[in-house]
């Protein structure tokens, strides 16, 4: 089938920036998915989007939909003729709707039933008549979240439409989108190049941009930026520091990047540098620059959208509008050290933390209770973990966190030290929110350790002790973040913490609010089933995980410490068998439940081989795993016990547990008891059966 190449540019204001990827891949999604909708073929799509234009080119697109043929069915042959050989109703009915005699209709039997059939070819429409349609579906669906009017029309678009390509091969493809007439005729760079570009094919598209100083493409256009930002860094044999954020928001911005190195008085560095970093990168898009030693150097570079013949001029210009954007920084800084953070702490009364659960300072009260707490539990400073909640939160009133919010914590630090704090002090107040984020960095103080958990406990155990706990796909606060974090902190630090004791005492802390019972638990359950989502990630299997919750072991340090050990296990040749076993075993003793506890096995009750014999493997095992089990070496003991597989099989083989013999039947089952009870000291491995 002929094909041409197809071309849509819509040129508007300057769009935003921070949506304008998204913007450009849903256009592409939306008549990507109609094409295809429609029957039509093609071969590449390549995308462009700047500030000014969002355009697609869809290369060796069909010119037309192919003929599609046409199978009818109507009624049974057998109904549509009566004894005569006459048409019934039905018959000519069918014939009507298909707008032709009976003698025209053939005959079926696809349905393995022979019917009256009709038969037709429906033409393919012509492509150039269907881009019209498809173009506006694909303009209407994209996530606009408020759309704008422009003039006296009433279409509505992200930002003011100026022009419209749509070239299918050489040809315009005449309509209107949004109220312009469609052509060939595009724009270039707003400054830099002088009047319409007349665009005569799709494949000339880019390049006709180019040469009106418009680089079109998105991703060629930021690897241009990255280029360049590389090469500006290379002359001060300095590292650039590209954030990739950054980088795509500044990508948005332009149209023709040029980099352009500016300079800042040194004074200036006194400043914590990563309030200097917000200032340039949220207030100004510029990048910084680092010494070979991660030290902050006095420089930065931006992208201009434009080629100056004075460049000089440019820079000037960048360092005036940098310049007071840093002297605040510096001033907010100077002028919050000159009151300690301890002094702040009454202004946290005046905070409301969360209507129901008071103040922030009531908060850090809270939190500094359950520091201490959870500091005695780990047998580390309480002291200076304590000391770290008081404070944790004073930086919240600073000029500078007010200024700079992303700065809390880390304005802290530094305000700390100002103080003549303890060190790990001042350095646990930055990390008390780590982990900001999946896969972040984790406290590196003990002290920052204990502040983490204790302050996100306390809000997980808050928030659900007022009944707003997640719901859902609902979870406004981040409390499963938070429980993920609390999570992360102890097992990767390897710390020996009883979570649900910690969570006691947490509730212990909101004596005010008339709390419900087994919310502990609750809370706990909560925390525990974050490990689901933690190992279904690291592909651990649901059995695996579910062998490990039943028991709900209350420290996540052994907890993750028997998932790893199960998860093992269940890889070795024994273990769908003594998963088996074990399955067997649960379901006798949960029958024998109602007839009291077991017993202890009477050894002069054995009267098979078989079982005397697992009884010697149950005694050798346990010497083995027992000790292994109390030190945590989970793996290890399971291997022990995965010795007993064949002393298991040949007891189920030869030995009938439920005897008539009452005393028989007893010993025998309290037997079975001891082995479920071995096993359980590590997970209920019948959760590994498959049947």
């Amino acid at each position: 089938m002929a094909t041409k190449d197809f071309l849509v540019e819509i040129g508007t204001g300057e769009l935003p920036p921070k949506a304008l990827r998204q913007l450009s891949q849903a256009f592409t999604r939306g008549i990507k998915t109609a094409l295809e909708s429609a029957g039509l073929g093609f071969g590449d799509i390549k995308s462009f989007a700047t500030p000014r234009r969002l355009a697609l080119c869809i290369i060796a697109l069909d010119e037309k939909q192919e003929d599609k043929a046409v199978e009818r069915l109507g009624p049974a042959v057998a109904a549509a003729f009566d004894k005569e050989g006459a048409p019934t109703p039905a018959a000519n009915g069918f014939a009507r709707s298909c707008g032709v005699a009976i003698e025209d209709l053939e005959q079926s039997d696809k349905d393995g039933t022979l019917k009256l059939c009709f038969r037709s070819v429906t033409k393919g429409s012509e492509t150039k008549a269907l881009l019209p349609e498809i173009v506006d579906r694909a303009i209407a669906s994209l996530p606009i979240p408020k759309k704008m009017r422009w003039g006296s029309s009433r279409d509505e678009f992200v930002r003011p439409v100026h022009w419209v390509v749509m070239l299918f091969g050489d040809t315009v493809i005449p309509t209107t989108i949004l109220g312009i007439e469609s052509g060939k005729v595009s724009r270039g760079h707003r400054f830099m190049s002088s009047g319409d570009i007349q665009i005569n094919s799709a494949q000339s598209y880019e390049s006709a941009l180019a040469d009106a100083f418009v680089v079109a493409d998105f991703d060629v256009r930021k690897e241009r930026i990255r280029s360049l930002i590389e090469e500006e860094g290379k002359k001060l044999n300095a590292n650039v520091v590209v954030d990739e954020d950054l980088l795509e928001e500044v990508t948005a911005l332009v149209e023709w990047p040029v980099a352009l190195t500016g300079r800042f008085e040194e004074h200036f560095l006194s400043v914590p540098k990563q309030a200097l970093v917000s200032s340039m990168k949220v207030h100004q898009k510029c990048f910084y620059v680092l010494d070979d030693k991660e030290q902050m150097l006095p420089y930065f570079i931006t992208i201009s959208n434009i080629e100056s013949k004075d460049p000089a001029q440019v820079i000037a210009g960048n360092e005036r509008v940098i310049r007071p954007r840093l002297s605040d920084a510096k001033f907010f800084f100077d002028t919050d050290r000159k009151q300690t953070l301890e002094s702040r702490q009454a202004q946290l009364k005046t905070i409301v933390f969360q209507k129901e659960l008071g103040t922030v300072f009531e908060k850090s009260q809270r939190v500094a209770q359950l520091s201490a707490f959870i500091a005695n539990e780990l047998s580390v400073n309480a002291a200076w973990s304590e000391r770290a909640a008081l404070l944790s939160k004073c930086d919240l009133v600073t000029d500078l966190v007010s200024e700079f919010p992303e700065l809390q914590g880390l304005a802290g630090y530094h305000y700390a030290l100002n103080d003549n704090e303890e060190n790990e002090i001042a350095v646990a107040l930055n990390e008390q929110y780590m982990p900001r984020f999946s896969g972040d960095q984790l406290p590196t103080t003990n002290t920052g350790a204990v502040l983490a958990i204790a302050d996100k406990l306390d809000t997980i155990v808050g928030l659900f002790a007022i009944g707003q706990p997640p719901t859902g796909s609902k979870d406004p606060f981040a409390l499963r973040r938070a429980a993920l974090g609390v999570l992360r902190i102890i097992v990767e630090k390897k710390l020996d913490l009883d979570l649900l004791r910690c969570i006691e005492q947490a509730c212990t802390q909101f004596a005010s609010l008339k709390l419900e019972d087994g919310l502990a638990a609750q809370v706990f359950d909560f925390l525990l089933d974050r490990f689901r989502a933690w190992y279904q990630a690291e592909g651990v299997s649901a059995e695996v995980f579910q062998s490990v919750y039943h028991l709900k072991p209350s420290k996540p340090l052994d907890f993750a410490l028997r998932i790893n050990a199960v998860n093992q296990f269940s890889q070795l040749a024994q273990a769908q068998s003594l998963a088996s076993a074990n399955k067997r075993v649960s379901n006798i003793l949960q029958k024998q439940a109602a007839d009291g506890a077991l017993g202890p096995v009477r050894n002069e009750l054995l009267v098979e081989d078989a079982e005397k014999e697992l009884v010697s493997v149950i005694a050798q095992c346990r010497l083995k795993a027992e000790p292994l089990f109390q030190k945590r070496e989970y793996t290890e003991g399971l291997e022990a016990l995965a010795t007993s597989k064949d002393a298991i099989d040949e007891f189920f083989e030869k030995v009938l547990v439920m005897d008539e013999n009452q005393e028989l039947r007893d010993n025998r089952i309290n037997l079975l008891g001891e082995l479920r009870t071995l096993f359980l000291q590590v997970a209920d491995i019948s959760y590994l059966h498959r049947s």
